[in-house]
């Protein structure tokens, strides 16, 4: 099986709350916008079909950074977002989970004979990718989510995951037109999941002895890929630990928000004034939307932007988040009128914090950083999963002198 990365998905139950996916359709609405904007669909299909990207995605978007449910809640925002922009972004999202999956067939009908595209060869690749996954991969995942994503010219995505009960893990698994060529050869562009040793994959592009005859079952030595592919490994434990961040390229993203010098020229840059939480929010997002694919490598950074729903590392700043939406709608609506000069300052803020890291930015303190999300969280109406209470009025605590920067 050939792969271009993998990362352990541990299961996790429980729900997305209103308040979070309501902003979570505004916030991936507006970063896809941007990526379409500036790149084009088919850059957009591309960082969908990389799941290192996808998982940063997830976790800038407020949700649990090492969750097997950054998969439905971003594919399922992805869908509220965009479908109703699909004519202007030339992008649609199919099928869901369950029996979301099942309607997959309809929608890619609908969106062929609004395109003039071959509907019932998008109906085949669709059901083709989802037997290859269940059937001719034999991991013991089970599919329960497909989402096809197409655009008007008919480029696709396929992202769909999996789950085995038994080891309580998730894989899911990223499919990318551009890079198939044979639905029974090395199809996929990225296969996300723990490694679980020697497993049958008959669209191996080694096996073609064993398609022809059905009996030899394909055996590739872990050791091999995991030295052909680049490995995420995402640990069971909840909270996001100092380990788990880059805390050179997080060190820089502070800098930006409370170093005065840099937070005035990162403002001058997005031509607003902005506060330091909205900044580091923008600064994180910025890099989603124009970061290369190795910015991706610690995905669990990406939850300083915003938080996590259940409180790791910190609740969900309620007024950043919506101040985030807020100047990326602002961006957006502005460069359609034909001013890019706002929606242009967040690709050179990603531009500024790249320099900063190669200037030498003192590295992050962990420990500091994330006691400073939480002494302020209440002042930005923070609220987590388990908070049944309705946002109210705005307590101002006493922020403690902290140095966010290590020695």
């Amino acid at each position: 099986m050939k792969r271009s990365g993998s990362a352990e998905l541990p299961l996790h139950g429980g729900r997305v709350p209103g308040w979070l996916a309501e902003r979570m359709v505004k916030l991936g609405a507006a970063i896809s916008e941007n990526i379409v904007h500036r790149y084009g669909a088919s850059e957009f299909l591309t960082r969908l079909s990389d799941p290192f990207w996808f998982q940063a995605m997830g976790c800038v978007m407020g949700m649990d950074w090492n969750s097997s449910g950054i998969t439905t809640s971003v594919l399922g925002a992805l869908k509220h977002g965009l479908n109703p922009l699909s004519k202007e972004l030339g992008i649609t999202v199919c099928g869901g989970r369950g029996k979301h999956s099942r309607k997959t067939p309809e929608e890619l009908r609908l969106f062929a004979d609004r395109c003039q595209l071959e509907g019932e060869s998008l109906v085949r690749t669709s059901r083709l990718t989802a037997r290859v996954d269940n059937n001719a991969i034999a991991d013991g995942f089970q599919l329960y989510l497909h989402n096809f994503i197409v655009t008007t010219g008919g480029e696709w995505v396929v992202v769909q995951q999996g789950m085995n009960v038994r080891s309580k893990l998730a894989r899911r698994y990223h499919w990318h037109s551009a890079q198939v060529r044979d639905f029974t050869s090395d199809p996929h562009a990225a296969i996300v999941g723990a490694h679980q040793g020697t497993i049958m994959n008959l669209v191996d592009a080694r096996a073609a002895a064993s398609q022809q005859a059905m009996l030899t079952i394909v055996k590739e030595r872990p050791e091999i890929t995991l030295r052909e592919a680049r490995h995420l490994s995402l640990p069971a434990h909840h909270a996001v630990r100092a380990e788990n961040v880059d805390l050179r390229r997080l060190g820089a993203v502070l800098a930006v928000a409370y170093e005065k010098e840099f937070h005035d020229f990162a403002s001058l840059l997005l031509l607003e004034k902005l506060g330091p939480r909205t900044l580091q929010s923008l600064a994180l997002i910025a890099e989603v939307v124009h970061g290369a694919p190795s910015r991706f490598s610690d995905p669990a950074r990406f939850s300083f932007a915003l938080g996590g729903k259940d409180g790791h590392p910190f609740p969900v700043p309620l007024q950043t988040y919506d101040e985030s939406i807020s100047f990326l709608r602002r961006s957006l609506d502005a460069a359609k009128l034909g001013n890019t000069e706002k929606v242009d300052g967040i690709r050179r803020l990603d531009q500024f914090v790249r320099a900063l890291e190669e200037r030498a930015t003192p590295y992050a303190d962990f420990d500091n950083a994330l006691a400073r999300e939480r002494a302020i969280s209440s002042s930005l109406h923070g609220r987590t999963v388990w908070d049944k209470r309705k946002s109210t009025t705005v307590v101002r605590p006493q922020i403690p002198q902290l140095s966010l920067f290590a020695d």
